[in-house]
């Protein structure tokens, strides 16, 4: 999270078969506080960080991107990744429930813990088990039923086996047929 706000991607230019390709480029980040504004009061956030909620949050950087999908963070510095679409089409409850998670990865982030290891399927890892565990936990703490935490908890890169083990991981209560989309 220590990048400045425009980070250098690359210094150096190449040339190749008679073109040249600058790999200079900007890649603009963003304040966090300046589009997700009141999450330093959300408890479930203030549970991830701590006494250090409001400096943390105040010091995070995001990176709006055009390309579909949903969010994540950074491994190189920690910076949160939101999909433009996503943003402007995705529920409401369901970006909030996101942010949360991808807090719990940020954090993750800070103290060096690896996001993505692929020693473990997605639905299997630790960090996404643990960050998982916080939406549901917000996703409770805002009423919502197990079914519909079951759903949120859907994606479409995960078999129906996959999402009934992450449930169970996280410990949502499902019935396959029940759930069924």
């Amino acid at each position: 999270m220590d990048c400045d706000l425009n980070c250098k991607i690359s210094t150096e230019v190449s040339t190749f078969i008679n073109v040249k390709i600058t790999r200079d480029v900007n890649i603009t980040l963003y304040r966090f506080i300046d589009y997700f504004k009141g999450f330093e009061k959300v408890e479930a956030v203030r549970e991830i960080f701590g006494d250090q909620t409001e400096e943390l949050l105040n010091r995070l950087k995001v990176e709006f991107v055009s390309r579909r999908g949903y969010m994540g963070v950074d491994e190189q510095d920690g910076h949160l990744i939101v999909s433009a679409y996503y943003l402007k089409s995705g529920s409401e409850r369901d970006i909030y429930l996101d942010i949360v998670h991808e807090l719990v990865h940020v954090k993750q982030c800070m103290q060096g813990q690896k996001l993505f290891d692929h020693r473990y399927d997605y639905v299997d890892r630790p960090t996404e088990i643990e960050a998982y565990r916080h939406a549901v936990k917000e996703a409770r703490r805002l009423g919502m039923t197990e079914k519909q935490i079951y759903n949120y908890l859907r994606t479409e890169w995960m078999s129906e086996k996959e999402l009934a083990r992450l449930a169970k991981a996280v410990g949502v209560e499902h019935d396959l047929q029940a759930n069924s989309p």
